[in-house]
C-alpha cells in the first residue's frame, strides 16, 4: 500500500470513526487487500482489544498453544477501539482478530474487505450498567447511553431494551425526559468507567471486565446482562481474511485448534486463566475485576431468565447460523449514525454461508472431543431465544 493511500485511508477511517464506523472506503479496502496478495510467509499477527472478549486468543498465546512459527511469538497487538482495531485488520497490520459480529457484516458487505468468520470468539460477557441512581430503565429518559459501535450487539440490544420499555432511542440530540428519549453515543470502552463516575453519561453497555470495574469501584450498577435477553448470543467473532485463508489454510487451521484449546482451558478455569491475562500481563485491569467478569456469581437482583444463566461468560466456538440470520433482520431494525444501504442487498438467509467458514471449527471440534465438550447439541443446530422482558 502506498504512503498516499494509507494516508486516505487513515482520513476516511478517522471521519467514519467518529461515526464508530468505517464506511465509504470499500474501494481502499479492495486496495489494501490487493497490495497484500505478495505477503504469503511470516508468522500470522494476532490483534485484540483490552476486553475479556479476547481471552481464548489471548490465553492460546499465554499458554503456549500456537504453534511455533504460526504465530508471532511477541504478544498481541492491543487496540483501544473498534475503529483502530479494524483499520488494522482491513490493512493487514494484523492477521486475525477478535471483532463484534455486526461489525463483521458492515466490513464484508460495506466495504468488500474480505472478512470470514472462523467461529464464535464467546457467547455472553456484556452488560447494561448504569448510574447508581437509575433503578428503572424508564429512568433513563432524558440520558445519554454510551455504546462501544454502531455496528455492534451492544447497540442492537440496548435498543430493543429501550423501546420495550417505552423508551425511543435516539441520535445527535439531546436526550429530553418529557419525551422519553435516549441519546447513543459512541465511546471508547476505556472512557466509559470515568464517564459514569463524573455522571456525563446515566448509563453504558458494553464487554467485560468494564462492567465488573464499575461494579467494583461502586460508580456504577449492572441493570441488565445481555444474555438475558437474548440467550447465549455472539458477541465477538474470530475472523481473518478471505486472502489469508487462501494462502495459508494450515496455519488458520492451526490457529482456530489453538483458540478452540484456549476456550476449553478458559472452562475449566477462570480463576486461573483471569490471572494469566488481568493486572496488565494482557488486560489491564486488575485481576480481581477480570476474575469477576469471567465468575458472575448469581446477581443480588432478579434475573428475568435465570435457566438461561445470562452472566456466564461462554466460550463456545461454533457459529450457529440461526444467529447470522436473526442478527441481520435485527441489524435492519436497528438506527444508527452512518451509511446503512448496505443492508438493502442482503437476504438474512444467505448470508451466514457467504460470510462464515466453519470448516476449521469443526475440525477442531472434532479434534478435542466433539460438540458435547462444549455443552453443544451433536446435531449443531439452535433455535434463537430473544426476549425483552
Amino acid at each position: 500500500m502506498t504512503a498516499l493511500t494509507r494516508r486516505r485511508l487513515l482520513l476516511g477511517a478517522a471521519s467514519a470513526a467518529a461515526a464508530g464506523g468505517l464506511l465509504g472506503i470499500g474501494d481502499l479496502a479492495r486496495s489494501a487487500t490487493a497490495a497484500r496478495a505478495s505477503d504469503t510467509g511470516g508468522p500470522l499477527r494476532i490483534g485484540y482489544l483490552p476486553i475479556t472478549d479476547a481471552a481464548p486468543l489471548l490465553l492460546a498465546h499465554s499458554a503456549a498453544l500456537y504453534p511455533t512459527g504460526v504465530v508471532s511469538s511477541a504478544k498481541p497487538v492491543l487496540f483501544r477501539s473498534w475503529a483502530a482495531l479494524a483499520e488494522a485488520f482491513v490493512t493487514g497490520r494484523v492477521d486475525v482478530v477478535h471483532l463484534l459480529m455486526p461489525m463483521a457484516v458492515q466490513l464484508r458487505y460495506a466495504l468488500g474487505g474480505g472478512v470470514r468468520v472462523l467461529g464464535w470468539n464467546h457467547t455472553n460477557g456484556s452488560a447494561l450498567t448504569v448510574a447508581p441512581d437509575i433503578e428503572d430503565l424508564t429512568d433513563l429518559a432524558g440520558t445519554q447511553v454510551a455504546i462501544p459501535f454502531w455496528w455492534s450487539i451492544h447497540n442492537i440490544v440496548v435498543q430493543q431494551l429501550l423501546r420495550a420499555h417505552g423508551l425511543r432511542p435516539v441520535l445527535r440530540r439531546s436526550a429530553s425526559r418529557a419525551a422519553r428519549t435516549v441519546e447513543l453515543i459512541v465511546m471508547s470502552p476505556s472512557d466509559m468507567v470515568p464517564a459514569l463516575a463524573n455522571r456525563s453519561i446515566g448509563g453504558y453497555v458494553v464487554a467485560d471486565p468494564f462492567n465488573a470495574v464499575a461494579s467494583i469501584k461502586k460508580i456504577g450498577r449492572i441493570h441488565t446482562f445481555l444474555g438475558d435477553v437474548w440467550r447465549d448470543h455472539a458477541c465477538c467473532a474470530l475472523i481473518t481474511r478471505e486472502d489469508v485463508i487462501a494462502q495459508r489454510p494450515n496455519a488458520i487451521a492451526q490457529v482456530t485448534d489453538a483458540v478452540v484449546g484456549a476456550q476449553l482451558l478458559l472452562n475449566s478455569d477462570r480463576a486461573g486463566a483471569a490471572k494469566a491475562l488481568g493486572g496488565g500481563r494482557y488486560l489491564p485491569q486488575p485481576v480481581p475485576a477480570v476474575q469477576l467478569a469471567l465468575t458472575y456469581p448469581t446477581p443480588p437482583y432478579p434475573l428475568i431468565h435465570p435457566d438461561w444463566q445470562p452472566q456466564r461468560l461462554g466460550y463456545t466456538p461454533f457459529p450457529f447460523p440461526s444467529f447470522t440470520h436473526r442478527l441481520v433482520e435485527a441489524m435492519g431494525e436497528t438506527i444508527i449514525d452512518g451509511d446503512r444501504r448496505f443492508l438493502d442487498r442482503l437476504d438474512p438467509a444467505q448470508v451466514h454461508d457467504d460470510l462464515v467458514d466453519d470448516q476449521f471449527v469443526r475440525d477442531a471440534l472434532a479434534r478435542r472431543g466433539g460438540p458435547a465438550a462444549f455443552g453443544l447439541p451433536e446435531s449443531l443446530h439452535r433455535e434463537e431465544q430473544v426476549a425483552t422482558s
